[in-house]
């Protein structure tokens, strides 16, 4: 073969080995970073590893992302994610000289160097193999190491070259996932913060409220609860969603619970506390529309009266344990303008035990909405049972700790009080 010949074939062997790194390359940005859970895409990274370049594969995270200021400790460093030979992983790293005490960690090496380190290894049995260390760098944040082993033989350079952009690729998956949970622990601990102290009731009123937020796939919602003193002895009961997800979907719960309270205070009947919230909100573009669902309960007389704005209905939970749902006309989401509530009034007994709920607590994926309504209705309660007892009922049987979404629930019941104010104006 000519020189000639010989520098065509070198070239198109070069021209391969770039492609079929291109090729991993785009394989890599589908198949790893597939969710924003960190420990996924950490598993997702070591099974491409093994599966296109090496033996066993596994992903230490640091702790804390470090900045490259200082080299962390051993201990700094967990294993979160390992594939292929368990045997290869319990490689050793013999002395790599002078200055270097022997076994010293190739994956303190990447992360003090900020660079793939390749070292030579020992499997038990005394086998040789590679090891290359490569640093998971982003945005000028060290998150961890990615260390691929091969057994009996060694890493090309192309191969280096390809185990350094996974790292890097990782690298930017898991700070777009810290960042999205981030977010997210910024709207769970704002939606908790805002239910964590809901208004206090007269103490003619027995109420229990939960607030569970739907498992780590799911972003935080708006739903929300409230009671608001009123004259003469009655409370009005809020339950509350903001369509969507989300720390803005927070937000704006928090904007629709600040408006709520300002018209809640001039004493005026639910439709049109709904009437009013509307016409406020709707004025402000950026807010996301609302469902609302207000009862108005009056202990000294027995009654309760409801306005709905887009909400599922209430239900009453009676004596012996039975279930119904009151009949409540509903109107157009809040934040629309159109308006058109109604007031329906009922009465109820300190026996009866009135819980308002968001559609989280009821609703299954692939079924009518009128199902999940009659499937609370069919339920019976213990007779007797405390509105904490209602509430862990309702929430055991509907299984509300692994609903789809987030999950409002309050529960209240009149009760007699010496103290209690008289009956006030029979309408306002």
């Amino acid at each position: 073969m000519s020189n000639r010949d010989g520098a065509e074939a070198d070239r198109d062997a070069d021209h391969a080995r770039v492609l079929a790194r291109l090729h991993t390359a785009e394989e890599a940005a589908e198949e790893i970073g597939t969710t924003l859970d960190e420990q996924t895409i950490c598993a997702e990274l070591a099974r491409f590893l093994c599966r296109h370049l090496c033996d066993a594969a596994a992903v230490e995270l640091l702790t804390e992302p470090g900045t490259g200021a200082r080299t962390p400790s051993p201990a700094a460093l967990t294993r979160v994610a390992t594939a292929g030979l368990v045997k290869v992983l319990e490689a050793q790293f013999p002395d790599e000289g002078p200055g270097r005490p022997g076994g010293t960690s190739p994956s303190l090496r990447a992360l003090d160097e900020e660079r793939p380190v390749t070292v030579a290894a020992v499997l038990p049995g005394g086998r040789s193999a590679e090891a290359v260390a490569a640093p998971l760098l982003a945005y000028g944040r060290r998150y961890g190491v990615l260390l691929a082993l091969r057994a009996g033989g060694i890493f090309t350079e192309h191969e280096t070259a390809t185990v350094h952009h996974l790292a890097r690729l990782t690298a930017t998956r898991l700070a777009h996932a810290r960042r999205y949970a981030a977010v997210q622990g910024t709207a769970m601990d704002l939606q908790r913060a805002l239910l964590a102290e809901p208004g206090r009731p007269h103490p003619n009123l027995e109420l229990a409220t939960r607030y569970l937020p739907s498992g780590t796939s799911a972003l935080v919602g708006g739903d929300w609860f409230e009671t608001v003193r009123l004259h003469y002895g009655r409370t009005l009961l809020v339950m509350g969603d903001v369509m969507g997800h989300g720390l803005d979907a927070a937000v704006d719960m928090n904007a629709y619970r600040s408006h709520l309270r300002y018209v809640a205070s001039t004493d005026l009947p639910p439709h049109r506390v709904l009437r009013q919230l509307d016409v406020a909100v709707a004025g402000e573009e950026s807010r996301r529309p609302a469902t609302c669902l207000l009862a108005r309960v009056d202990p000294a007389r027995g009654i309760a009266a409801f306005a709905s704005a887009g909400h599922l209905p209430p239900a009453v939970i009676g004596p012996e344990g039975a279930t119904s749902l009151v009949d409540v006309p509903v109107g157009p989401p809040l934040g629309t303008g159109v308006g058109g509530y109604e007031l329906v009034t009922r009465a109820v007994t300190p026996a009866e035990t009135l819980l308002m709920f968001t559609d989280g607590l009821i609703e299954r994926r692939g079924e009518d909405i009128d199902d999940s309504l009659a499937r609370l209705a069919k339920m019976r309660l213990p007779a007797g049972a405390g509105v904490e007892q209602v509430l862990d009922e309702v929430l055991l049987r509907l299984d509300g700790l692994h609903a789809e979404d987030d999950v409002a629930v309050l529960a209240a019941r009149m009760r007699h009080h010496p103290g209690a104010e008289p009956a006030g104006p029979v309408e306002n």
